[in-house]
């Protein structure tokens, strides 16, 4: 069979081709991805290829580089010895950008009806979310800032609200994102940048700032306006890696204010089972509870969708801020895909 795919053939360019795909192996399963989510901070930092040297990016970006890690799809066959999953099943995965997707079964989780593919392929994002709400233990009716409202962000903000804080604070200079945040929870909204913020955050506080500030932008630049907004003994959580964080600098206040700064990945979202809170497994089914009571949502934050065949001009819009407030998805469907390929 041939596949589609994308990929990043060296820092600033994008391909989109073909390839063959084998039948599964022993212990394998084949999906066809229906949707996969673009995640914007990090494709987008990986398109750039701007790392310093002995940073994560560095070791983990090796072009050609295939992008994305948020796929919804369904089993197209298994392979012998596969026997939690059958052709037809609806799954989700951390597969990158691409139409066929050879995994071991163990990669495929098997997805409720009652969660539609554009709530499955929020999960690996959920999931940094979750390792950002974990560092920063925010406690009933503490007050949270959130800079940065991307996919993450918005999502950040809900998990701000699950956890009981009294305010939440979106901060963000594009209206239509800072509009999806407080259809999340958000008590407050910001529209100005991180550096300008300060003044109305202590107005709303009455001078006493907030406990917890996120920093979901990514930008080396914000680490010292984001510790401005934390009161004394607050908690600063650093939820988008820099892929330059030599070019960090901590800002005023760190020491005598005697803050923490928190650093957060998804990687600390263990696959282990005595993981408790922090498993996987977890956290994906929490969030699906959520779903289904009504605490999360995330299907109305999918924009758009695009057909992979336009992935260069869908990072390219992305790149120069023209893309439509929340998420953007790759459609995998046959409505966008030559019909050759579907067969």
């Amino acid at each position: 069979m041939r596949s589609w795919f994308v990929e990043f053939v060296k820092p600033g360019e994008v391909r989109v081709a073909t390839e063959d795909v084998a039948p599964p192996g022993a212990g394998e399963v084949l999906c066809r991805s229906t949707l996969s989510l673009i995640s914007p901070g990090t494709e987008l930092a990986c398109l750039r290829g701007e790392f310093d040297p002995g940073s994560n990016w560095e070791e983990w970006v090796r072009y050609p580089f295939r992008p994305g890690y948020s796929m919804a799809g369904v089993v197209e066959a298994v392979g012998a010895g596969v026997t939690n999953l059958r052709p037809g099943d609806r799954v989700q995965s951390y597969a990158p950008h691409q139409e066929l997707v050879t995994l071991k079964a163990g990669e495929a989780r098997l997805l409720p009806d009652d969660v539609s593919d554009e709530e499955a392929v929020w999960v690996p994002l959920v999931v940094t979310a979750a390792a950002g709400a974990a560092r920063a233990a925010i406690t009933m009716g503490e007050t949270v800032a959130v800079l940065g409202l991307g996919p993450v962000g918005q999502l950040v903000v809900q998990y701000a609200v699950a956890h009981g804080a009294s305010r939440v604070m979106a901060i963000d200079t594009d209206a239509r994102r800072l509009d999806l945040a407080r259809e999340s929870g958000a008590t407050d909204v910001l529209a100005m940048p991180a550096a300008d913020a300060r003044s109305a955050v202590a107005d709303l506080t009455g001078g006493h700032l907030v406990d917890v500030v996120f920093d979901v932008t990514g930008s080396p630049a914000v680490l010292s306006q984001a510790v401005r907004l934390a009161r004394r003994l607050g908690r600063v959580v650093l939820l988008g890696d820099t892929p330059t964080p030599s070019r960090q600098m901590l800002g005023p206040g760190v020491v005598s204010d005697s803050l923490t700064i928190l650093g957060a990945h998804a990687d600390i979202v263990s696959d282990d089972p005595s993981a408790g809170p922090l498993n996987r497994d977890a956290v994906t089914e929490l969030y699906f509870r959520r779903l289904a009571s009504g605490a999360f949502r995330t299907a109305g934050m999918i924009a758009g969708r695009v057909s992979p065949l336009r992935a260069a001009q869908a990072y390219e819009q992305l790149r120069d801020g023209d893309a439509p407030a929340g998420a953007i998805c790759f459609d995998w469907s046959g409505a966008h895909l030559p019909a050759r390929v579907q067969g």
